[in-house]
């Protein structure tokens, strides 16, 4: 039975990752989650990518020239379950704390933008990609499938997620929705684009509390001007590289229950009042009195898909194949020495091809 009347106190990180340093921006995970405990958090989301860092090149980068970044990328990317992922669920362990880490995941020969979720007692509870990466990053990601579009339960409550413009998958959100998501954990790159990325943010993240009538947590990166200069000597080019952050915590009414980040670093930090969620649904429930599914239904497919699988064969197609041998069972060759005369007496069909080679 989902509860209704506990408080969460949830944090949102904005952080800066070392570039081009798992080990770097890891420390610094670790460092936010203990920052956080010593103020009784006891859920917190990070950035969308921040291990090791979000893909900042291939924005800026034609894929021609992304080479050298994009194996960079690979040589620090996460791969499930490693040293990195156990760093993590140690730390969620230690402190009581449900952790939601953004994360470029490495699966063999491919990257992936993967959301991991651990419960507090550090079990990882979801790891999901990113359905459609957007625009540049699919110079750089593979595609996700729907097994990740679930509603998982948590020390914290029932907790789901999203990457960046999944979100204006409203087909997603839905999925997400029908699962009766308390708290939805929203992950943007952050430091990109300029205002209008934060505008956009805002508008993004407010409809969804609304509309789902839950808590969403957004959590966005920020890059110093060093950071900039870093990704880019070219001046004409850095100034896509600004901006862009909006990490916030809003409630299911959409308004904001601490004031947002939008340049720095920091934690915003918000108390989460369950009661909210009935006092919101009790005027629009989107996938309960309000919604109509006798008109308007999402059909979804979350079966894992693999590259390859065993094909099972029934024991009634095993048994109609052995009555079939039975009724049409298979011909002898003609062999060395027998003539056509001999075969046609027999009563067999000649196969023209099999008397090839015979010599």
């Amino acid at each position: 039975m989902l509860d209704y009347t506990r408080t969460v106190r949830a944090a949102a990180a904005q952080i800066s990752p070392v570039l081009f340093s798992r080990e770097g921006t890891l420390k610094k995970v670790l460092d936010a989650i203990a920052e956080a405990a010593a103020q009784n958090v006891q859920l917190i989301v990070f950035p969308e990518t921040f291990v090791p860092y979000y893909p900042y090149f291939s924005f800026i980068q034609p894929p021609v020239l992304m080479g050298k970044e994009h194996m960079r990328l690979y040589e620090e990317a996460v791969v499930v379950p490693s040293p990195t992922t156990e760093a993590v669920s140690q730390a969620a362990n230690r402190y009581g704390m449900v952790v939601v880490l953004g994360t470029n995941e490495r699966d063999a020969g491919s990257l992936y933008n993967t959301q991991l979720i651990f419960d507090a007692d550090g079990s990882l509870v979801l790891k999901r990609r990113k359905i459609t990466p957007t625009y540049h990053e699919r110079m750089v990601w593979g595609q996700g499938d729907g097994s990740g579009l679930r509603v998982v339960e948590t020390a914290a409550g029932q907790v789901g997620a999203l990457a960046c413009w999944e979100h204006y998958n409203p087909l997603a959100r839905y999925a997400l929705m029908t699962q009766h998501e308390q708290i939805h954990c929203s992950q943007f790159p952050g430091s990109l684009v300029g205002d209008i990325f934060k505008e956009q943010i805002e508008v993004t993240i407010r409809h969804h509390a609304l509309e789902s009538g839950c808590f969403v947590v957004n959590a966005t990166s920020w890059l110093s001007p060093e950071q900039v200069q870093q990704v880019t000597v070219d001046e004409r080019l850095q100034g896509v590289l600004k901006g862009g952050c909006n990490t916030a915590i809003i409630g299911p009414e959409g308004n904001h229950l601490a004031t947002p980040l939008t340049e720095g670093e920091g934690l915003v930090i918000a108390d989460l009042d369950f009661s909210l969620l009935t006092k919101r649904k009790r005027m629009m429930d989107s996938v309960g009195h309000y919604a109509r599914p006798e008109l308007l239904q999402l059909q979804i497919d979350r079966q894992p898909k693999t590259m390859m699988s065993d094909r099972a064969i029934s024991a009634d197609t095993c048994e109609s194949s052995l009555q079939e041998s039975r009724r049409n069972p298979p011909q002898p060759p003609l062999v060395r020495g027998e003539n056509i005369s001999e075969t046609l007496v027999r009563g067999e069909n000649i196969s023209f091809g099999s008397m090839e080679n015979q010599d």
